[in-house]
């Protein structure tokens, strides 16, 4: 806004035209009070005189009749702090707009202060969550590091709604954004992985880099929850969901007439919330609960995060919410579905780089790792490479010398590892520079014995009642002192009402409370022996299957130790998983020294018999069926967890008689979450099979790490299949090996990787030198016409292959002129998909050409390529020749009804073809209904 037809616009009559609409709409009236006080537009009586009226419309023209009175400037001012503080006055935006408002120099020249309540709790929040997320709480609670020092990006792999990759996100920033939306209507962003994936670390990163301002979002307000907080609540709580957010975050300041609850009512799609471990939410209070609606209704405070979550309250707000693998949430109210996959080998060299300053160090860790695949395995969960970098840097510093151990090392080495280090730093020196001390580790545990004994009696406690936080109360009974807490294994909770109620606490991280149950369980001498089997009787239960949210419950008992089990029991499975580890015979030496050797042999031989006779159970109980590939068996949920279980107890005799007791030819792991550590423990038992077996690992997180630790046993495998697994060159070189060398494998499954035309090389290789492969399925990779030449050759010279998948590469017509002279009178292959490959008319011709000269060929898919109408008289061609091809898919082109009139003039000629799929071309409707008379021609 400036001069008009040379005449100044006046701001005086700007303010007299739109008096009624600022009368209804402006807010935050003391914001412009203050600022026109500071620029001496008016004085302290003014001020004094607009605040005595009772109404603040009252106010606004009280305000109006001054700022008139003062003339132009003190009218273009008034205008300019709302331009300027524009969270206070959002309802006044679109006037501005409709005004032409834009600030002259005069205004300009002036300085604007922000009071509004809104924008100074924004502020507030802002600070407030900088200073609780800048760090992260390390072993010790004196011992602290600073967030931007240690976070490392993990792989967020993004899914659609049926669970499949769409690839991995490239910064925090996506994970808010409109990309890889499937439900509009949804409210949850659902970022789910195991347990120590690191999804508690990667929030508390989105909610720093919102306290900097270096989120990319318009949100003003951001409100953090942990579920597991709501366990605090009693059944017969009531609270509001203002006093929800508020009390948990922090109160606005100077907000009298609550302008800022009425904000975030009004406009929640400014308002960020994250919901971190989901799982925990106990079950007793899930069920059968009314909705919450209104903003004003007291209600229990599960009732009003349920209703949150569900859009029922401040519906269009950005909520992120976090669950281990396994819990179901319903479709209706997920926007967004990322899993998280821990550290690639890069994020990996970049954690190490992060712990070690000195290039010796890193360089002495790099080594070690690399010896080890299972142990880089394991550091590509988050929290288990924490244990071992800080672990390694922690004693190698106290100790003369200390080296990652050389064998293939089990979580429950890990956290004995962990307890080490928490243990060793009690009333121990400041190691001398010039004189370390010999390690010994079971000195260590003796001498901390009575503060282990008393966090894992705590541990057992929770673990039985189903909670996770601890009371200062509930320390002293179990007899911790001040000085234990310094240990590292607990740290403190903040509450909903952190002014109210004693301090909380709660062990460092589940899987180190199941760790310290379980340690509970191998030290009590009063109870049973057979009580080191409770949980494993809790974990066999049948479980009815549950859909989270929002069936709430809020009927259950109000004593906590009668609440349900969590949704779902994994930490129950991790601490039988740390009780196999703690009885077998790798340590015993160390548990002797803790235990009564001969109450430690009763019930290590308890635990033998039992896993034997589950063992037994569980294998007899698989389904089986049979297929055209053997008898098949697709694994149940709790065979993974047995084969971790068997690892741990590093029994070969449990091992051998698993293999022995796997019937099947075939068996099925796909989508069981399988992650990279997993693969020794099953390489653990089937190196004591016989018998040759297919495997099918689809779609699960295995990595370069896993294929390796899997090496041995690609001896016995006659199906392998390994899509949808973050697979690189490098696991291609371990199978070509393998499969190479054995020479039995049928089926290859790699679709959907990160292979190249390196790989694709080596595939080749595997295609010449098996001569039992069948299949090959290496779609969506990163092959160019390079590898596609390689692929091409390799099958050109097999006699065994008959069906390829390669769609969703890249080889363009290079690779189509290759794969043409492959097919030229191939005798064997009968299934072949090219699609997907950015194949143009001039590949069509190529391949068309070839076919003719093919009577074996029976599917051939060249879907979503770049064939136009040029490539339409070389597949007629191919069509008139009936030569056998019974399915032809050219869907997703570019013919138009000219080159499918060509086609279909040549369909007549040919009585072996089922069908042409030609979908998704360009086509009308109307040009469609030309070929309705032909049904072997689809369109639909």
């Amino acid at each position: 806004m400036g001069e008009m037809d040379g005449t100044k616009v006046s701001y005086l009559k700007i303010l007299t035209y739109h008096r009624e609409l600022l009368v209804s709409r402006l807010r935050s009236v003391q914001c412009i009070l203050d600022n026109l006080l500071a620029c001496s537009f008016v004085c302290e009586e003014d001020v004094e005189i607009v605040l005595r009226s009772a109404t603040r419309t009252d106010q606004v023209r009280k305000i109006l009749e001054l700022v008139q009175c003062k003339g132009e400037e003190a009218c273009e001012y008034l205008i300019y702090v709302i331009y300027k503080v524009c969270d206070a006055y959002i309802d006044l935006q679109p006037w501005l707009k409709e005004i032409d408002y834009a600030p002259s120099s005069d205004a300009t020249a002036l300085s604007v202060v922000n009071t509004d309540p809104i924008s100074r709790y924004s502020e507030k929040l802002r600070h407030e969550m900088s200073r609780d997320t800048c760090f992260i709480m390390s072993y010790g609670q004196r011992e602290e590091t600073r967030l931007e020092d240690l976070y490392t990006d993990t792989q967020m792999d993004l899914l659609n709604d049926c669970n499949q990759s769409l690839g991995f996100l490239a910064s925090l920033d996506q994970l808010l954004g409109d990309h890889a939306v499937f439900n509009p209507q949804g409210e949850v962003i659902y970022v789910m992985g195991d347990a120590g994936v690191g999804k508690s670390i990667l929030l508390q990163r989105l909610q720093n880099l919102w306290s900097k301002k270096d989120l990319q979002t318009d949100a003003i307000f951001f409100f953090k929850f942990r579920c597991r907080m709501f366990s605090i609540f009693k059944d017969t709580d009531q609270i509001s969901l203002r006093d929800l957010l508020f009390k948990h975050n922090c109160f606005p300041d100077h907000d009298p007439d609550n302008e800022v609850f009425d904000y975030i009512l009004r406009f929640p799609e400014k308002v960020i919330f994250t919901f971190d471990g989901y799982d925990e939410i106990q079950m007793n209070d899930l069920m059968n609960a009314p909705d919450v609606v209104s903003p004003d209704v007291k209600a229990h405070p599960v009732q009003l995060l349920d209703s949150l979550l569900s859009g029922k309250l401040l519906a269009g707000s950005q909520k992120v919410l976090t669950a281990r693998t396994g819990t179901e949430i319903q479709s209706k109210v997920i926007r967004k579905k990322v899993v998280l996959r821990g550290f690639s080998p890069a994020h990996l060299k970049t954690y190490i780089s992060i712990h070690f300053k000195e290039q010796e160090h890193r360089d002495q860790v790099s080594v070690q790792l690399d010896a080890s695949p299972h142990l880089c395995g394991l550091c590509s969960t988050p929290l288990f490479c924490w244990i071992v970098l800080k672990s390694f840097r922690h004693l190698h510093t106290m100790h003369d010398s200390f080296d990652l151990p050389e064998t293939c090392i089990t979580l429950t080495d890990l956290f004995l590892l962990l307890c080490e280090v928490c243990l060793s730093r009690s009333g121990s020196p400041a190691p001398s520079l010039l004189k370390k001390s010999p390690r010994c580790v079971s000195e260590t545990f003796v001498a901390g014995l009575r503060p282990l004994a008393a966090f894992a009696k705590l541990a057992l406690q929770g673990m039985e009642r189903s909670s996770f936080v601890y009371s200062q109360e509930e320390l002293t009974e179990c007899g911790l002192t001040e000085e234990d807490l310094t240990l590292g294994f607990l740290r403190p909770v903040s509450r909903c009402d952190a002014s109210r109620g004693p301090e909380t606490f709660e062990i460092l991280h589940i899987i180190l409370h199941s760790f310290l149950a379980a340690f509970a369980l191998v030290l009590d001498e009063q109870a049973a022996a057979s009580s080191v089997l409770k949980f494993f009787t809790e974990c066999s239960r049948k479980r009815e299957p549950r859909c989270l949210p929002f069936d709430v419950c809020l009927c259950g008992s109000s004593k906590s130790n009668e609440k349900a089990p969590f949704e779902t029991n994994e930490h129950l499975q991790f601490t039988n998983l740390f009780l196999c580890g703690l009885l077998s015979k790798a340590h015993a030496g160390l548990i002797e020294h803790l235990v009564s050797p001969v109450l430690l042999r009763k019930k290590r031989a308890l635990l033998k018999s039992y896993l034997s006779k589950s063992v037994k159970s569980h294998l007899s109980g698989l389904p089986h069926y049979d297929s055209g590939e053997g008898k098949k068996v697709h694994v149940l949920p709790n065979f993974l967890w047995m084969l971790r279980c068997i690892f741990e107890t590093g029994s070969r005799g449990i091992a051998q008689m698993t293999a022995k007791g796997i019937t099947a030819d075939f068996i099925k792991l796909g989508y069981c979450n399988v992650f990279s550590g997993d693969c020794t423990a099953l390489n653990f038992v089937l190196q004591h099979r016989q018998r040759l077996l297919g495997l099918d690992m689809d779609n699960n997180n295995i990595s370069d790490y896993g294929v390796k630790q899997l090496q041995p046993s690609f001896c016995k495998m006659t199906i392998v299949r390994l899509c949808v697994n973050h697979l690189s060159d490098s696991s291609i070189e371990v199978l070509a090996e393998e499969l190479c060398k054995h020479k039995v494998v049928e089926v290859l499954g790699l679709y959907n990787n990160s292979i190249t035309d390196v790989g694709a090389k080596l595939v080749a290789q595997i295609i010449e030198e098996c001569p039992k492969l069948r299949v090959v399925k290496i779609g969506k990779n990163k092959i160019t016409g390079v590898g596609g030449r390689y692929l091409a050759s390799a099958i050109q010279r097999s006699t065994s292959i008959f069906d390829v998948g390669m769609w969703g590469n890249s080889i363009g017509d290079e690779g189509a002129q290759a794969f043409a002279e492959a097919l030229r009178n191939h005798p064997r292959l009968t299934n072949l998909s090219l699609s997907a490959n950015g194949i143009t008319s001039k590949g069509g011709k190529c391949l068309a050409e070839a076919l003719k000269e093919n009577s074996v060929l029976r599917i051939f898919w060249l879907v979503q390529n770049e064939l136009t109408d040029d490539a339409a008289p070389h597949l007629a061609e191919l069509v008139q020749a009936n030569t056998g091809l019974s399915h032809l898919w050219l869907i997703n082109n570019h013919f138009t009804v000219d080159g499918i009139k060509i086609l279909a003039a040549n369909l007549k000629l040919n009585t072996a073809l089922k069908e042409i799929c030609v979908k998704a071309n360009r086509l009308s409707e109307e040009e469609e209904k030309q070929f309705v008379e032909d049904k072997r021609l689809r369109f639909h």
